[in-house]
């Protein structure tokens, strides 16, 4: 159910507002039969606006909203009256919500901050009414100005998960149980590939007062950067990720640096700027080997990078690796 209810991308048509038109419009009165101009200006078109929601995790509110219109701006009338402006439309969306043109891929604008709030298409500005284009040597202009128009695109929304710690490794790699111990989150366990197929978010406590958000991602298989096993849906929530934990099995059939290698090229291929990201690596299912096998697989692992031997099942090195991720978050904080 959890996973019916994750909804990451959403294709909805938008259009803002066309501005209302001035008014051509002369003054009458009981002691005046032809007065000067006196016609009000059109209202603005409602724009269409993105705002962060905190409170939001998913897009689901927005799954079956094909159509989302802003108000038209009312037209101008006599008597300096200006029209009143179209109802904006406000949509909320959870923070790391991407919105990209349908049609041409371009990103539009991104939604990272809380509270955040971003014009995505504004609506047409009011047309001036004739009063506007009185001189000294025109007094009785017989025209105005139009409403700017609308702006109608389809735009593709995507959620890329924001979270402090996230879990990047082959399916079946324990990500999915280490985020169950270490947080309340409860995501689905089973021994089969891609069990997980949305992400899951817990908090993570480490000690008194310290906490950090960390993220179970689907496992990525070889080839995911060009689009096998749903891999760009999957590799995108790793983009906004502050540190990026590799796991690999303790009983995997490849050498543990192989296995991290191909990781970190399926990262690289799809963005080289993941490369910039902090990164360890969690050697997860220690429970399965004895310590000479542990000391053998040590001889093996990559280089260069924070390595450590967990289980989930036994909590082996389970609060030295929250230490440890704790110590890397606070170190990019100050």
């Amino acid at each position: 159910m959890a996973e019916q209810n994750f909804v990451d991308y959403v294709k909805i048509m938008f259009r803002s507002g066309k501005g209302g038109a001035g008014s051509v419009h002369f003054y009458r009165g009981p002691t005046t039969a032809k007065g000067g101009p006196d016609g009000g200006d059109g209202g603005r078109g409602g724009h269409i606006i993105l705002q962060a929601d905190p409170q939001e995790w998913t897009l689901l509110s927005l799954r079956f909203s094909k159509h989302i219109f802003a108000g038209d701006g009312d037209i101008g009338r006599g008597g300096l009256k200006t029209g009143s402006d179209g109802n904006d439309v406000i949509v909320k969306v959870p923070l790391g919500t991407v919105a990209k043109d349908a049609e041409t891929g371009e990103i539009l604008m991104e939604i990272t901050e809380k509270g955040e709030q971003k014009i995505l298409f504004p609506g047409g500005r009011g047309g001036k009414g004739n009063t506007f284009f009185k001189t000294s040597t025109h007094q009785t202009p017989r025209y105005a100005q139009p409403g700017e128009p609308n702006i109608e695109k389809w735009v593709i929304l995507e959620l890329k998960v924001l979270a402090d710690v996230g879990l990047v490794g082959f399916p079946n790699a324990g990500k999915s149980t280490l985020l169950s111990v270490v947080s309340a989150a409860k995501p689905k366990i089973a021994d089969y590939a891609f069990t997980t197929l949305t992400p899951n978010l817990g908090i993570v406590k480490v000690r008194e007062g310290q906490t950090f958000i960390m993220a179970d991602i689907p496992g990525i298989i070889e080839g995911a950067h060009e689009g096998r096993g749903l891999g760009h849906r999957f590799l995108r929530h790793i983009e906004r990720n502050s540190i990026l934990l590799f796991m690999v099995p303790a009983d995997t059939d490849r050498r543990i640096e192989d296995e991290y290698n191909i990781l970190l090229n399926e990262l690289e291929e799809y963005n080289p700027d993941l490369l910039d990201k902090p990164r360890m690596l969690a050697i997860s299912k220690a429970d399965l080997i004895d310590d000479g096998l542990e000391q053998m697989l040590r001889e093996t692992l990559p280089e260069g990078i924070p390595t450590i031997f967990i289980s989930a099942v036994t909590n082996k090195n389970i609060q030295l690796l929250k230490d440890m991720l704790w110590k890397h978050l606070a170190a990019d904080i100050m």
